[in-house]
């Protein structure tokens, strides 16, 4: 998850965090899903942060 220059990175294998936890993250204040949001396999990127694009999508 990207916000401006903020990262928050989740591994759901090992540490899940609660779902109200994620949803307070990935939510807009419309109550849409931010954008942009690409998923690539098992790889959710939501938010625009290019390095994280970069490592995501190599």
């Amino acid at each position: 998850m990207a916000k401006g220059k903020k990262t928050v990175h989740f591994n759901m294998a090992k540490d899940r965090p609660a779902d109200e936890e994620i949803l307070a993250l990935i939510m807009g204040r419309s109550g849409k899903l931010r954008a942009p949001a690409i998923r690539k396999g098992s790889t959710l990127v939501v938010g625009f942060n290019l390095d994280i694009y970069s490592e995501a999508l190599g």
